[in-house]
């Protein structure tokens, strides 16, 4: 398991620790600095990751897969990226996107994270990346995505 899963899976389960308060005076704050310093943490080693994307393969340009967000009253399109922290995860996405959509020619490539952002900063529709989705439900806005040593 690689280690932005790790820190992403420990967020996930902080986070359910907040949620399972009954009210907020029970919150803690060194729960919360946690929470934070977590999230940091894993801005920083998105930014790293080499990670595994999905695309067509059967268009002509070869389209990444992207995980639309629609809002019914707006025709905007937003939009994260689907990354993966692994093929095994690239694969059983694969899998389900086969059987939502029923196209079958999809394929893998690598990149980084900080490239992968850099590469769709320019489109105000794309909202940044989906880390293991749809098995995992952990996104990450573009803006979060730095290194504090650059």
């Amino acid at each position: 398991m690689s280690e932005l899963k790790e820190l992403i899976e420990k967020y996930i389960e902080l986070e359910e620790q907040l949620d399972n308060l009954e009210n907020e005076e029970d919150v803690d704050e060194e729960l919360l600095e946690n929470l934070h310093d977590l999230g940091h943490e894993i801005d920083h080693a998105v930014y790293h990751e080499e990670f595994t994307i999905v695309y067509n393969a059967d268009t002509e340009d070869e389209e990444v897969v992207a995980l639309i967000i629609s809002d019914e009253e707006s025709d905007a399109e937003e939009f994260f990226i689907p990354v993966y922290t692994s093929e095994d995860e690239a694969k059983k996405a694969i899998e389900s996107f086969v059987e939502e959509s029923g196209e079958a020619n999809f394929a893998c490539d690598k990149a980084v994270g900080n490239d992968i952002v850099q590469a769709y900063s320019e489109d105000e529709e794309f909202l940044g990346l989906a880390i293991d989705a749809p098995q995992c439900d952990f996104v990450i806005f573009s803006e979060s995505v730095h290194d504090c040593s650059e």
